[in-house]
């Protein structure tokens, strides 16, 4: 086998590769003997079937796998024997014109990591911003738990509802004289004033009795998700069955002793505590920003263009995925268009923090244990259908990249855990307002160049907040092919045709984006 450089320019290297046709045949013979004793032939006995036959029965399937076999030991002595550590997987192309009987001359090209010193610890300065919880704020998260434990009795023979009662209604939903699909209902509480139903549609109940029928007019959202029904006019006949007025909810300890609890100390305690991991989450992302950012400005390198093509690539989907749930997908995609390059200066930002952060954890021995990882997949495991999960389970403990990707944010927060305990770290208390404006300013670290920090559109903030965090992608994973594919994740259930949507109640709510797999705090 013969290896030469042909490049060798900053972090791109390229190879040719020379593999003997001698070599190639000595494989392919060391796997006919192997096979011959299973080959089984009319005329001859089991076992006895002469080599040249079976080289002739199977000859080009041999021959491609001694080929591909023979390959895979060439890139791993190339890396081996110049000490490479591939950015990605290598492009590995066959010489035009190769046939069985000629060396086959490979053509390599790879970008390979570059070389980051461990940074000193020394000196590094955190301000860790915290928001203490007030008593008001813990009583307003027990009234919301009252709120929704909330009772209705029968209102006296003949009484007008009013706003905060509760009505038991049957209705039926026209455009004109046609019914449209999922616009019916039959003993439907709904509760005067709780924005539950489109608009218009509750406000006009007010003042009506037991057993009054009543036709209203409404118009439905330009924005409603039944696209039949969207901005159109509708008329619904309702039926009023019951009028309840709400009981008094007293907060106390027999409140508490209703759900479970020992008293109402027990559930300001639980609320207190909820409130308190909520603002901590907080202030770990506020801190992480601020880490990052003093890492980012204190080292610049060069980093391999694959890696920031392919963190970006993932960045642009996400954007991408999230524009098409807006209501002007094509103003959405055109303002992601126009800040194209700060989104890739931000892939390559997140890359050179996530080969920092290793160096930083290899240098320091930061590890992922094995119970970690087991845990890790169990979890991964469950977005699964039941019958894939032990597929799932096998393809990660196989594929020494599918077991990188999903141990390397976990990785990440371990890394960043240790830094915070090196640091130097100072507290001051703010306002939750405060906190997350912080979070949100989203200044420049010196030396890197971040999206312009003009005002988005309100509709586009979400998608722009999800995938412009720059932070690390933890790079931790080898270059190594994933080449099984993994169980397909279960598919989310889907409502019964016509369900829900077209109903009154059914008034969209603001959507919550999913968290992106990496990091993104």
């Amino acid at each position: 086998m013969q290896i030469v450089e042909t490049t060798n320019e900053g972090l791109k290297r390229a190879y040719t590769v020379t593999i003997a046709a001698k070599d190639i045949a000595a494989r392919i013979e060391g796997e006919v003997k192997k096979i011959a004793p299973q080959v089984r032939m009319p005329g001859f006995r089991p076992g006895k079937v002469p080599a040249n036959l079976v080289k002739k029965m199977h000859g080009p399937a041999l021959h491609q796998d001694a080929l591909n076999a023979t390959i895979r030991e060439a890139m791993d002595k190339l890396v081996a024997d110049n000490a490479l550590r591939p950015a990605m997987q290598p492009e590995v192309a066959l010489g035009e014109g190769y046939e069985e009987g000629k060396d086959a001359e490979l053509s390599v090209a790879l970008e390979v990591l570059p070389e980051v010193e461990a940074p000193s610890l020394d000196g590094l300065k955190l301000e860790k911003l915290v928001v203490p919880v007030s008593d008001d704020e813990v009583m307003e998260a027990v009234g919301r738990i009252a709120a929704g434990q909330k009772k209705f009795t029968d209102a006296r023979k003949g009484a007008k509802a009013k706003d905060g009662d509760q009505l038991i209604i049957d209705f039926v939903g026209r455009l004109g004289e046609e019914k449209f699909e999922g616009g019916s209902a039959e003993d439907q509480p709904l509760e005067i004033g709780s924005g539950r139903f489109i608009p218009g549609f509750e406000e006009q109940l007010v003042g009506v009795k037991e057993g009054e029928e009543k036709t209203i007019t409404v118009t439905f959202p330009e924005d409603y998700p039944a696209a039949n029904l969207a901005g159109k006019e509708a008329l619904f006949d309702i039926t009023v069955k019951a009028v309840k007025n709400p009981g008094e909810m007293v907060i106390d300890d027999d409140f508490a002793k209703s759900l479970g609890l020992e008293g109402l100390d027990q559930l300001k305690d639980l609320m207190r505590g909820q409130l308190e991991q909520e603002t901590a989450g907080l202030t770990r992302t506020q801190m992480k920003r601020a880490l990052l950012d003093q890492l980012a400005s204190g080292h610049v390198f060069a980093v391999p263009p694959s890696m920031v093509e392919a963190e970006f690539g993932q960045i642009w989907q996400q954007l991408q995925q999230e524009a098409q749930q807006e209501e002007d997908t094509e103003a959405a995609l055109a303002e992601m268009e126009a800040e194209k390059d700060d989104y890739r200066r931000i892939a390559e930002r997140r890359v050179r923090l996530g080969l920092l952060l290793s160096e930083i954890g290899q240098a320091n021995n930061v590890q992922v244990s094995a119970q970690e990882m087991e845990m890790l997949i169990r979890q991964a495991a469950q977005q699964y259908r039941e019958e894939d999960r032990q597929r799932f389970v096998e393809y990660v403990q196989s594929e020494p990249l599918a077991a990188a990707q999903l141990r390397a944010p976990l990785y990440e927060d371990k890394v960043v855990d240790f830094l915070f305990d090196k640091a130097e770290v100072t507290t001051r208390e703010v306002t939750r307002d405060e906190l997350q404006a912080a979070i949100e300013a989203d200044e420049p670290a010196e030396g890197e160049a971040k999206p312009t920090a003009k005002k988005p559109a309100a509709k586009k903030a979400p998608a722009k907040k999800a995938a412009a965090k720059d932070e690390a992608p933890a790079a931790e994973a080898e270059a190594k092919p994933a080449v099984k594919k993994a169980p397909a994740k279960k598919a989310a259930p889907k409502a019964a045709e016509g369900e829900a949507d077209a109903r009154p109640a059914a008034k969209k709510p603001a959507a919550k984006k999913a968290p992106a797999k990496k990091p993104a705090e």
